[in-house]
């Protein structure tokens, strides 16, 4: 079942709260929001015809706004389903990738193998502090099984063509991990990435067979919404976008 509601109606206008007209939250952005009461689909109504470019376009915003990090404490189950869980996965492969190298790979973490996990977040909080507490081991080892779906990105900075630097390497990964988050919230569940100081640790490289080109970027969580924080008020466009004028000036805005 989808969190984006059908029909969409166009995006309100922009204001400079950042907040849309007509709504504390932004409209259609504070529906798209919402997390599924129900993930059956009973109740909701098919489109009756295919959606003109207008639509289109108003759903693409609504779930690109209605995306928002929710941790993996915050998460349970049920997760994907397999046919859930492939449609997700590939919808990394539409992202940008100059060469057509693919230099980024996903490594699915089971509930099977969790513990193999867990053991590497202790032993790397271990060879980081060796002070640390027994409780403190244990707070790491739980974040092994947060979320049904765990999943560990990788990038290649060496795969393919030497000439494609680590950087465009990297943005692809990241469009990659962005159409999956995209697709998750488009099911109807949450999603985060996580990162720690545990992705360099050498049992963590050992443990997911990283070649010696590769480097783990972070995990990416997925899973049902249990609760979440209200959403953050994003910026406006015009303030982290400038224009390059016919004088080698720099503008603010667009």
């Amino acid at each position: 079942m989808s969190v984006i509601p059908w029909p969409l109606k166009p995006m309100p206008p922009h204001t400079p709260s950042g907040r849309a007209h007509g709504s504390a939250r932004g409209g259609a952005v504070a529906s798209a929001s919402a997390a599924p009461a129900d993930r059956s689909g009973r109740g909701c109504a098919a489109p009756a015809a295919a959606a003109g470019p207008d639509d289109t376009a108003a759903m693409a915003a609504a779930l690109i706004q209605s995306r928002q990090t929710i941790l993996p404490k915050r998460l349970g189950a049920p997760g994907p389903n397999v046919a859930e869980l492939a449609a997700i996965l590939e919808a990394a492969a539409h992202a940008p990738d100059h060469g057509q190298l693919q230099p980024w790979r996903f490594v699915l973490v089971p509930d099977t193998a969790r513990t193999l996990l867990a053991d590497v977040f202790a032993l790397a909080l271990q060879e980081r502090d060796a002070e640390a507490t027994p409780e403190q081991i244990e707070q790491a080892r739980e974040k092994a099984y947060r979320s049904p779906v765990l999943l560990l990105a990788v990038v290649d900075a060496a795969r393919g063509d030497a000439d494609i630097d680590l950087a465009e390497r990297l943005v692809s990964a990241g469009c990659a991990i962005q159409n999956m988050l995209l697709m998750a919230t488009a099911q109807g569940f949450g999603s985060a990435l996580t990162s720690g100081k545990a992705l360099k640790a050498a049992s963590l490289r050992a443990l997911f067979r990283l070649g010696c080109d590769e480097q783990a970027l972070c995990f990416v969580s997925i899973g049902t919404v249990v609760s979440r924080k209200a959403a953050r008020v994003r910026p406006a466009a015009s303030s982290y976008v400038s224009t390059l004028d016919e004088h080698r000036g720099i503008l603010p805005g667009f």
